[in-house]
């Protein structure tokens, strides 16, 4: 009988052990809601996705809560977009005490551009224009960094990581071939677009548009009287009748300028965040979607 109990439990206890058990989700946090939906997608079911800076927020006047200390004490992963885009990050990370590895998204992306260069005034950001996901090609980049990030925290679930990443990758690498189709149906001299501030300079470059903005890098900043003027010039020559703001921006600026040159004020776009999920832009490709088809509609009208 103790021969045939003892027999029972070893049984039971290889067939435990047999099973796989199910880990908790890598718990990740992002600096904002386009890191958020990229996160989520390479990461599916294996991670649970906090977003400091969520939908329709701004990341250039974000101001950190006690809770959101919380979130990166207790993370296992944070990502960041870099190239000093988000200024309060480290010093949040410092005092939330977190130890989790960072990635930044980033990180090896081919072409940084420089405000200087760029004839951009250096505002909040320092020298580098810090919105690289606006270049879809960047936008790989990003999911490939964040893959390896996650497979290198979870390395249990760093195949299906990878094969999310190869998805996702094709599917951003098509959507860029639509971009350039888009845009190229728009005559070279009418490519021009006045936004409420400079987020969209990898976008210009890589889709070849021109875009004025009457503020610099950040939306807290004040366009000077000059920047106006020439604003205001540059529509009643009848060469940028493209007029928008984005949806985390003061839209003020910009109906101004409407008010004075009688020009139209097209939708929001999204520049530094996404849309609520049952908004225009829930998802980094329904913004590029999104945009694409409101910039091209408003460019015909120059």
């Amino acid at each position: 009988m103790k021969k045939t109990l003892m027999a029972l439990f070893l049984a039971v206890g290889f067939g435990l052990a047999a099973c796989p058990v199910h880990a908790a989700p890598l718990k990740v946090v992002t600096s904002f809601s386009i890191l958020g939906d990229l996160a989520q997608q390479v990461g599916g079911d294996d991670v649970r996705v906090t977003t400091l800076v969520g939908a329709d927020g701004d990341a250039h006047v974000f101001q950190p809560t006690p809770n959101d200390a919380k979130a990166l004490k207790e993370a296992d992963v944070i990502i960041v977009n870099g190239l000093g885009f988000e200024g309060w990050m480290s010093r949040l990370i410092q005092s939330s005490g977190s130890k989790a590895p960072i990635i930044t998204a980033s990180q090896g992306i081919s072409k940084k551009l420089n405000m200087k260069e760029e004839g951009h005034k250096g505002h909040h950001h320092g020298s580098t224009d810090p919105h690289a996901w606006q270049s879809l090609a960047n936008g790989r980049q990003y999911v490939k960094n964040i893959a390896a990030g996650l497979a290198k925290a979870d390395a249990t679930n760093a195949h299906d990581y990878a094969a999310r990443a190869a998805a996702l990758d094709a599917d951003l690498a098509a959507l860029d071939a639509w971009v350039k189709q888009q845009i190229a149906s728009v005559p070279t001299e009418k490519r021009r677009v006045i936004t409420t501030h400079d987020a969209f300079g990898y976008f210009a470059d890589a889709y070849q548009v021109t875009f004025l903005a009457p503020t610099g890098f950040s939306t807290d900043d004040e366009p000077s009287a000059k920047e106006m003027k020439h604003l205001i010039q540059q529509i009643n020559s009848g060469k940028t009748r493209a007029l928008f703001f984005e949806n985390m921006s003061n839209p003020n600026v910009i109906k101004q300028l409407a008010t004075e040159t009688g020009a139209v004020v097209g939708p929001a776009l999204y520049a530094d965040a996404l849309s609520a999920p049952d908004g225009n832009a829930a998802t980094y490709q329904a913004m590029f979607k999104y945009n694409v088809t409101e910039l091209v509609k408003a460019m015909g009208r120059n």
